[in-house]
């Protein structure tokens, strides 16, 4: 969960920082102009709401007329992605620059009926939120299908079913990663790499991506904020030595990651309000209890803020292993450390420290304790 639940195709994420409001201009100093109709539209605003770290933020608002048009102007400073808002109606994606961009719909499916005219890149994200829906609707018919096997107690097909999700996953992975690789001179194109591909999969890939978004977009905030997650990721890359967690343990005392070298451990970042991490606690439990007189141990980091709802997790659903967190949540510094964004997320380690795999669950991971531990 989010930062985003892995259970469902990530949807387009709310991130950036908050953005100073677009300012006043004199008509001869205007750099973009946003014009548009909906049709069947008569009366109302429309919204202009820069995309931010944590929320869309608002920047500017239009009179919608009784024809139905509209007209935005303005200054950015930069190409940057915004939501075009009505009332009551879906919003639609934009990439804002120093242009003219022509918009039109139809009222009561404004985000289904839009065209946009102008923008390369408008037409682009207009192009990812048809990738993404598609995404949607798949994994919402495989997650409908899961918890009616699971309510039923078929575990064959919850597992059978949870396969098909990891195979759709990465098939929604391989989706993406062709279209950041068609577009490599776009913002949307840097965005998506760096806030809706998985980065600890993709890492290589994208990190490959980034040669070619600091040459063609250097003073893009996106190519800089992905700069810095990769420049972050690279402490914590395949093969590098785990930086250390040190948090406090449900009966209070703090325990260190590095006091369980000598064995294989799987850092198992989840929460008490994750739904698919506590689907996913009865397989790690079956594997913990299977591989763990063999030289295997669980470290468990919660992003939970409720002490009480924490240990109640831990208690029902019978996860024996070591436990920490600093109860902060998403501002959780082990999260930080392992630039963790989605959960649940897992890390495994060698006996020396070393990190050798990452974000293995279900089969994938107890194929790979399999081959280390037997």
């Amino acid at each position: 969960m989010k930062k985003n639940i892995l259970l469902a195709a990530s949807m387009l994420l709310v991130m950036g920082a908050c953005q100073k409001k677009g300012v006043a201009t004199t008509d001869t100093d205007k750099s973009y102009r946003i014009s548009g109709k909906i049709n069947n539209m008569t009366t109302g605003k429309v919204y202009l709401d820069e995309l931010g770290e944590q929320a869309f933020v608002p920047f500017d608002t239009a009179t919608i007329n009784k024809d139905g048009t509209f007209v935005l102007e303005g200054t950015v400073a930069e190409p940057a992605i915004y939501k075009l808002g009505f009332e009551n109606q879906e919003g639609i994606m934009l990439v804002v620059e120093n242009n003219a961009i022509e918009v039109t719909a139809d009222s009561g499916k404004v985000a289904q009926s839009y065209t946009v005219k102008g923008s390369k890149d408008s037409e682009l994200i207009q192009q990812l939120n048809n990738i993404m829906q598609g995404m949607q609707q798949n994994a919402t018919a495989l997650n409908q299908q899961f918890q009616e096997a699971a309510n039923a107690g078929n575990q064959d097909e919850v597992k059978r079913l949870q396969e098909k999700f990891m195979a759709l996953q990465q098939e929604n992975q391989s989706q993406l990663k062709a279209f950041v690789k068609a577009n490599p001179n776009s913002v949307v194109s840097v965005y998506t790499a760096g806030n809706i591909l998985n980065l600890d999969e993709h890492y290589t890939f994208v990190d490959s991506m980034a040669t070619s978004f600091k040459a063609a977009l250097p003073n893009s905030k996106y190519t800089k904020s992905l700069e810095e997650r990769l420049s972050k990721m690279r402490s914590t890359a395949m093969g590098s030595a785990a930086p250390d967690i040190k948090l406090p343990s449900p009966s209070g005392p703090e325990i260190a990651l590095t006091s369980l070298r000598g064995k294989y451990v799987l850092i198992d970042f989840w929460a008490s309000w994750c739904g698919p991490c506590r689907q996913e606690n009865p397989n790690v439990v079956r594997m913990y209890n299977k591989y763990k007189d063999k030289g295997f141990e669980i470290f468990g980091v919660s992003l939970d803020q409720d002490r009480g709802k924490w240990l109640k997790a831990i208690e029902n659903d019978k996860l024996t292993w070591p436990h920490v967190s600093d109860l902060k949540g998403w501002e959780s510094s082990a999260a930080a450390l392992y630039g963790i964004t989605a959960i649940p997320q897992t890390v495994l380690l060698d006996k020396e420290g070393k990190i050798i795999a990452k974000n293995l669950r279900g089969a994938a991971l107890e194929e790979k304790l399999a081959s280390l531990l037997q």
